[in-house]
């Protein structure tokens, strides 16, 4: 498999895989790993050091979050929400939300087109 709609090809036949080793920290950076790009959706990880974040915006598509380890602060439509490793959230399409790194964090961002 290969091109801009499969998975990656480093990913394949790879076996179970440690999310958390897949990125690193770097300092005063956000850093992102893109694991799946399909038409359909994306699969991507995530790092953010202490006190980084996204500011305020919006998705066309519906989007789950689920933090590896850490702590967020995710607000979306203006709720604010603090998630640790391990939480789960859905930020759907058209809402807008932001993120920022209470603690230094990891998430998974699956984004599914509709």
């Amino acid at each position: 498999m290969s091109g801009s709609g499969d998975v990656k090809n480093e990913f394949i036949d790879a076996g179970a895989i440690q999310l958390s080793g897949m990125v690193s920290y770097q300092n005063q950076a956000v850093v992102s790993r893109e694991i799946i790009k399909k038409d359909t959706g994306t699969v991507t990880l995530f790092a953010f050091d202490e006190g980084q974040g996204l500011s305020e915006h919006t998705a066309p598509f519906d989007a789950l979050v689920q933090l590896i380890e850490g702590e967020a602060d995710i607000t979306i439509s203006g709720k604010p929400n603090q998630l640790k490793g391990g939480d789960i959230i859905i930020m759907p399409a058209g809402k807008p939300h932001s993120l920022k790194a209470l603690k230094k964090f990891k998430m998974l961002l699956v984004m599914i087109r509709s």
